[in-house]
């Protein structure tokens, strides 16, 4: 069987994929646009369903007609949490409910009451916009429906011609237990939803089918291999996919997601687990700080320039541009702020820089309190890390070497885990394969005694204002 396979990553914007061949080079892309979702001010977000597949056919054409082999496999990475009601041939009734619609809010929270015991083992908590409460809606609301699917599975029927499983990285959010491996069915009983409802599970990685669907360029005979969320791809397309390995995605918000061998709870609710497709577990968590903290300034670069000649900041900001933060601490009142008068817009736009580096290092250290080890180096990822100056300063700031991905996005994810399908070591023989031309970062030893000081005075001033405990500022100080 070929070698090359084909990652699909169906985001809320446009589809993308990706060839990648055995050695990890990318080898051939295209992209196509999906409708924007339709939000309202009653918190509803939602997307024509039957746009996905239209879409997938023609970038895999544009794929299959650019490569000169056979695909061997493809999986589909897509937004987690996007959920669409079926009938029972499978097709999509109404419009997807994305993963931000609050329709199901009511029903999440007498889930979270239900489920109470099984949620605090996992270190879940149900949240407002949690696709399992959008299932028990549909059930209400959509006259007609046989069950629910997330976008991998429509996809992977298309392609398949006939149902598939859905991988227990999409089903994370719409209930799936991947501890005991079952749908919560107490949670399930209480919401009134039926169990036939709710499609198979298998592992990210299991073959599902082979390819039925001619009018993708895709030959009969290619394995159609379950795939993973966005940010779980995301990570995998990092390299952080071994116990110990940690990758920073420092995009429009900050997210860190890594490996442990067993499952952490986090009692504090920051950090939750995916399960990894070898049976270890990922745990992470998204910052509600990030790139957008410096997006949109005008002379980025400039600034960049100047802010690496000043030096460490002597003010210190936490740059978050709305109320509330997820993780590494939860606080819905939590506020941004700048301690201290910065001199000019040079050293405002060094303290932002500094201010998401020390968010870093503060999750870093509450993996730590978790009794979580990390292992150097960092990987990272994102936007933001085309920035030397700020991949230096977290490297600095951090005490870990960083390590730049060539390609950590979704789409090459997904297609180590369509190679991961074709492998006898999985995904990990997969990404040992891939791409390894990555750029090194290590700690400033001139700037690391500064930027300690500014980080400790950072968790006195998070502290002080009862965004984290005094447990959380001992690990993270030393005192």
């Amino acid at each position: 069987m070929s070698t090359l396979t084909v990652g699909l990553d169906v985001a809320t914007a446009g589809v993308r994929a990706l060839a990648v061949a055995a050695d990890g080079r990318v080898v051939a892309s295209a992209s196509a646009d999906l409708p924007a979702p339709r939000r309202t001010a009653a918190g509803h977000s939602e997307q024509d369903a039957t746009t996905w597949w239209p879409a997938a056919c023609r970038v895999l054409r544009e794929v299959t007609a650019a490569v000169a082999e056979p695909v061997g496999a493809v999986a589909v990475a897509a937004t987690s949490g996007t959920i669409v009601a079926v009938d029972s041939a499978g097709e999509p009734l109404g419009p997807a409910l994305m993963y931000d619609d609050r329709r199901g809010a009511a029903y999440n929270a007498a889930a979270g009451r239900a489920g109470a015991k099984r949620w605090a083992e996992l270190g879940l908590t149900v949240s407002a916009t949690a696709a399992l409460g959008r299932i028990a809606w549909l059930r209400e609301h959509v006259p007609g429906a046989a069950g629910v699917r997330h976008t991998p599975e429509i996809i992977g029927a298309k392609l398949t011609g006939g149902p598939v499983a859905a991988d227990w990285s999409h089903a994370l959010k719409s209930g799936y237990d991947p501890l005991t491996g079952q749908w919560p069915g107490e949670v399930f009983d209480e919401l009134g939803v039926p169990a036939h409802w709710l499609p198979e599970v298998a592992a990210p990685a299991t073959v599902l089918g082979t390819v039925a669907a001619a009018e993708t360029g895709l030959p009969e005979g290619c394995a159609v291999v379950a795939g993973m969320t966005d940010g779980c791809a995301g990570q995998i397309a990092a390299g952080a996919v071994s116990p110990g390995q940690f990758v920073g995605i420092l995009g429009t918000t900050y997210v860190l997601k890594g490996v442990t061998e067993r499952l952490v709870p986090d009692p504090t609710g920051a950090v939750y687990s995916h399960r990894h497709p070898d049976g270890w577990w990922l745990p992470g968590g998204a910052s509600s700080t990030g790139g957008e903290s410096v997006a949109g300034t005008p002379g980025l670069a400039g600034l960049d320039a100047a802010a690496a000649a000043r030096g460490p900041a002597d003010v210190v900001a936490y740059p978050l541009r709305r109320t509330g933060e997820r993780f590494p601490f939860a606080s819905p009142g939590a506020a941004g702020f700048v301690a201290g008068e910065p001199a000019d817009e040079v050293e405002l736009h060094r303290a932002r820089l500094e201010g998401v580096a020390f968010v870093e290092r503060l999750a870093l250290d509450h993996l730590r309190r978790l009794g979580i080890t990390v292992t150097e180096p960092l990987f990272a990822a994102g936007g933001g890390s085309r920035s030397p100056l700020w991949t230096r300063i977290r490297a600095t700031v951090t005490g870990l070497g960083i390590r730049v991905s060539p390609h950590a996005e979704t789409g090459y994810g997904a297609a180590l885990l369509a190679a991961g399908g074709l492998l006898p070591g999985g995904v990990t023989e997969a990404c040992a394969r891939a791409d390894t031309t990555a750029t090194l970062v290590e700690p400033d030893p001139a700037e690391r005694d500064r930027l300690t000081a500014s980080y400790h005075r950072f968790c006195r001033e998070l502290r002080a204002r009862g965004y984290i405990d005094d447990e959380l500022y001992e690990v993270a100080t030393g005192h």
